[in-house]
């Protein structure tokens, strides 16, 4: 497999983190670009449920190498936390996982910052993760913010933590809200950074390396298109690049090493927080929360639920350039008479097929449907293209053409055998 970037199409939660698992067998290398520990990655193996908010899902993988990069945003407690789980689950990181001497860190003034933020907005919150990734990357464009490189040098640690929490006491404080303790994170980050330290290294210099010995790279994105800084639904995404330019960004593989760009989606819609929601549907919603489905994985939020909306992914497809399509929880629909997919929007009575640059006239857009027959009938045990239903080939089909891209794999279920490739 080719150098390949694999990112959301809709709004994060698409089951990136299984594919990427199912697209490790054919890599050596899966890297984490852009996020925190915001970001949720579920994968099911036999009986083993595995969520993962920071490492690579390629870490389930044996031999495998993962690397986070750069463009990450890091907290450390929770890193030696997840590394830790793992280990539990019998899965050791050691020798494997290395993380960017360059990545940015959270720290605890950053949760308090986000919380703060989020409260000062009443009426219109953005509904944020609270875990300060937002605030961790303000500091990192203001300049001021801290990188793992100065965790591991623990007198320089110390005094630029000291300055940053001096600073940040200050509007809590004057918010009526507990100051963060140096004392407390100085000593817990230490411990953490002691820990960490055999895992960072110049992350560039080993992709390049690697490149050089014709190794195989896959580049892992958290969240989803629309939640990217320059071409989500803003004001309500998260802080990094998303999409696939941030492979290059949060990596320093350039972009003429990139070969391949895979997009997954939902067979319908999904998203986490506030924000517009052109095909948003309470009864399709009620239906998955009574199953059991669309929780999230970081938060345990119950997901707004909606009808696929091609809309949204003809404009990924065209931001982030995709050369083929992943689509996820094909099972989801498997008992419904009949599934709509939404085909343009209706927007002060003119028919649109693209997505308005504002998120205020997105907020007034109306879905224009087409209406498939559903097939109802259990597509889990399906392990090959025809063993599906013919409705659901057909409504597969018809949602990868009117996205404008191939399609190269089919998920009937969380576990990694549930899983029908194309390509």
């Amino acid at each position: 497999m080719p150098n390949t970037v694999l990112v959301g199409a809709q709004w994060g939660d698409e089951g990136k983190g299984k594919i990427i698992d199912v697209l490790t067998d054919e890599s050596d290398i899966v890297v984490r670009m852009q996020g925190g520990n915001n970001a949720g990655h579920t994968v099911l193996v036999g009986k083993k449920k595995y969520v993962l908010h920071l490492i690579p899902s390629g870490i389930l993988r044996a031999r495998k190498k993962c690397i986070i990069g750069n463009g990450v945003v890091l907290d450390p407690v929770h890193l030696v936390s997840e590394i830790d789980g793992l280990l539990k689950l019998g899965t050791n990181v050691k020798g494997r996982l290395f993380v960017s001497q360059n990545a940015h860190l959270v720290l605890p003034y950053h949760r308090s910052l986000d919380a703060l933020r989020e409260a000062s907005k009443g009426g219109k919150k953005i509904g944020t993760t609270g875990r300060g990734i937002g605030p961790a990357y303000g500091d990192k464009v203001a300049r001021v913010g801290i990188r793992l490189a100065d965790l591991m040098s623990p007198d320089r640690f110390a005094g630029m933590l000291k300055e940053r929490i001096r600073v940040n006491n200050i509007p809590l404080r004057e918010h009526g809200l507990k100051p963060v303790s140096f004392k407390g994170v100085l000593g817990s980050y230490l411990e953490a950074g002691e820990r960490l330290k055999p895992l960072v290294t110049n992350t560039l210099l080993m992709l390049h390396e690697a490149m050089e010995q014709k190794k195989r790279l896959l580049f892992e994105g958290a969240q989803g298109t629309f939640l990217d800084i320059d071409h989500g639904s803003y004001p309500y995404v998260t802080s990094s690049s998303t999409t696939s330019g941030g492979a290059s960004t949060g990596t320093g593989v350039p972009p003429n090493r990139i070969d391949r760009v895979v997009g997954v989606m939902k067979a319908y819609t999904t998203r986490v927080g506030e924000g517009p929601f052109p095909t948003e549907e309470a009864a399709l919603g009620d239906m998955f929360h009574n199953m059991g489905r669309e929780f999230g994985a970081t938060t345990g939020r119950a997901r707004r639920c909606g009808w696929f909306d091609a809309v949204l992914t003809r404009h990924a497809c065209m931001v982030n350039g995709f050369n083929d399509i992943s689509v996820t929880n094909v099972d989801g629909l498997d008992q419904l008479k009949s599934i709509n997919v939404c085909v343009a929007y209706k927007l002060d009575g003119e028919t649109v097929r693209h997505v308005p640059p504002s998120t205020l006239d997105l907020e007034r857009c109306e879905p224009v449907y087409e209406t498939f027959k559903g097939w109802q009938c259990s597509t889990e045990k399906c392990r090959s293209w025809k063993d599906l239903p013919l409705r659901a080939r057909q409504y597969l089909k018809a949602i990868a053409k009117v996205t404008g891209a191939k399609l190269s794999s089919v998920s009937v279920g969380p576990d990694r055998k549930q899983t029908i490739r194309l390509v």
